[in-house]
């Protein structure tokens, strides 16, 4: 994935503590108080950039669905080319990015996903539909003897693998990466030989 050098913007700075701290604590153990002291401004001040906590979770949990989406067709299209093992791959690699580097969105998203208006809950669904068919188009292309209700169920089944990231010790970064990556080409193949 293409990363970000210039600095975060106010917003995403209080997105990031947000999530930390709703992680942390839950939706309803933080008050915005807590999270404008953690970017350096009043809880009040929170207000010109949202509306209120409600609108941060959602704006946290629908951006992420959005960005796997958005990244995972990126990815597709970057390296298509290369063939349907090399877009596993990169779709691997993207969301253990994803699973290392935003672990308190998974606790977030795990916890909190129910608190969300029904629209925005909805929405963070579709998107995520989008996504797990968009792997299961890949992986189906890998393995083609794979029925689509089992490439779902394994992709569903990787997904949690690589979300379980919350959960683990921090043995570094690479090392875990590696890790998970093995075990989600193994879980695929897996699949792909039954």
């Amino acid at each position: 994935m293409a990363t970000r050098t210039d600095a975060p913007t106010r917003r995403e700075q209080i997105l990031k503590e947000a999530a930390r701290l709703f992680a942390e604590r839950g939706f309803h153990g933080v008050g915005v108080d807590e999270i404008g002291a953690a970017v350096g401004i009043s809880g009040p001040g929170l207000y010109r950039h949202f509306p209120g906590k409600d609108a941060m979770l959602a704006e946290l949990l629908v951006g992420i669905s959005d960005s796997l989406l958005t990244g995972a067709k990126r990815r597709l299209a970057e390296d298509g080319a290369a063939g349907a093992e090399a877009v596993l791959d990169s779709l691997i690699e993207g969301h253990i990015d994803f699973a290392l580097d935003d672990r308190p969105l998974i606790t977030l998203h795990d916890r909190e996903l129910d608190r969300l208006r029904d629209a925005d809950r909805k929405m963070v669904r579709q998107l995520q539909r989008q996504y797990v068919e968009l792997w299961v188009g890949v992986l189906r292309e890998v393995y083609p003897a794979v029925a689509e209700p089992a490439a779902r169920s394994a992709v569903h089944s990787v997904f949690g693998l690589l979300n379980s990231t919350p959960h683990l010790g921090r043995p570094g970064r690479a090392v875990t990466a590696s890790l998970l990556h093995r075990m989600a080409r193994g879980a695929f193949a897996a699949v792909g030989e039954a």
